[in-house]
């Protein structure tokens, strides 16, 4: 079955007591049982939910797996991977990735004596060196957040593979329509479904995926341990978002291109980060190892000046000022004071990350449009 089949029908069915096509909300806390012990597969509603269920298998379809499971937020689908470690371990991540992931290692992980090492993974030697007894998680982001640098995950699962450790790779700015860690090598993929997946701003979602029993059997537990679940109304909204996931990303990918070849040709901007740019560093690693190049794209200007790029962003018409991406609107993101903020700005610039840096999350709109916009606000 191919991508766009799976996105409208993987995981769903017509409703067995109405034949309705669409996924009924299961606003229920509780299940009646027939007696002690028999029920129909469901008891409560923090364990299970018909509405979830379907959507937990239409993202584990699209990415793969045999496993899916949705939580309250992405960062919730991280925190249930982090309580997989104990105290002692240690977890190696890419050092480019989203603030929030940065702050729940080295704020909340840290104190319960969880060690995390950033490091630049575009070497995968790198990461080998600072591989020791306690090394029990990889993490990685590719295409980053927000450098769009690309790690290569066949690579780094072989090095997570040799010495028996977890990589979860968080696949939210690829989706599983341009990227399939798993067939690469990942024990774990995390998305925040939050963007791309619903795609249209009105949900705040979490999933991981997995093909491995035991570590589904781990995180099911912690799912249902801790309770951080979404609600049956957003879980609909989710799986409603996702049977147009391949026509919205074909689009985004359009209009990525035309911003980045604008942008790049553009006098006053100094850098463009998109990767489907030839000029990009690890440009055929996203050959290899995806499906197209989406609609995310940051760059600086050459008047490296932060009341110039304040100037951009408070011009930009169509590009809305707000944190979050993947919906179908367009957004313009300063990372430095918004979604990076809670990294220390030390850390920000080792990893090249510019207090002047602008994150556009492009939109589905006519790309004329967009561009348009952005060179009325770049002068």
């Amino acid at each position: 079955m191919k991508f766009g089949t799976k996105a409208i029908h993987a995981g769903v069915h017509p409703d067995p007591s109405t034949g309705a096509i669409m996924t009924p909300i299961f606003q229920t806390s509780t299940y009646v049982q027939e007696g002690i012990g028999k029920h129909k597969g469901y008891e409560y509603a923090r364990t299970q939910n018909p509405t979830r269920t379907a959507l937990e298998n239409n993202i584990a379809a699209l990415e793969g797996a045999q496993f899916g499971l949705c939580f309250a937020s992405g960062m919730a689908a991280i925190d249930a991977v982090l309580k997989l470690l104990s105290a002692g371990d240690e977890i190696i991540a890419c050092n480019d990735l989203y603030g929030g992931t940065y702050r729940i290692i080295t704020k909340v992980f840290q104190q319960f004596g969880i060690k995390a090492h950033f490091l630049d993974m575009n070497q995968p030697a790198e990461v080998e060196r600072f591989i020791n007894p306690n090394t029990k998680l990889i993490w990685l982001e590719t295409p980053t957040n927000p450098l769009l640098n690309l790690i290569d995950i066949e690579a780094i699962s072989l090095i997570a593979q040799k010495n028996d450790l977890l990589l979860c790779v968080d696949n939210t700015f690829a989706t599983p329509c341009l990227q399939n860690p798993l067939l690469w090598g990942a024990d774990i993929v995390m998305h925040s479904a939050t963007k791309y997946l619903s795609g249209h701003s009105d949900v705040v979602m979490g999933a991981l995926v997995t093909n491995k029993p035991e570590l589904h059997q781990k995180l099911a537990f912690i799912q249902n341990a801790c309770g951080a679940v979404p609600s049956p109304n957003d879980c609909f909204l989710v799986l409603r978002g996702i049977k147009t996931l391949h026509i919205r990303m074909e689009r985004h990918g359009q209009n990525g291109k035309a911003v980045a070849e604008f942008l790049q040709q553009h006098p006053k901007v100094d850098r463009v980060y998109w990767i489907g740019l030839p000029t990009h560093t690890n440009h055929a690693i996203a050959l290899k190892q995806m499906q197209g190049f989406g609609g995310m794209v940051s760059f600086t200007l050459k008047n490296d000046q932060m009341d110039e790029a304040k100037k951009v962003m408070e011009s930009l018409k169509i590009f809305a000022l707000g944190e979050s991406l993947g919906g179908v609107e367009s957004l313009c993101t300063h990372p430095a004071t918004m979604t990076h903020a809670s990294i220390p700005k030390e850390q920000r610039d080792k990893t090249g990350l510019k207090d002047t840096l602008i994150r556009l999350s492009v939109g589905i709109e006519d790309a004329e449009d967009l561009i348009e916009d952005l060179k009325q606000a770049i002068g």
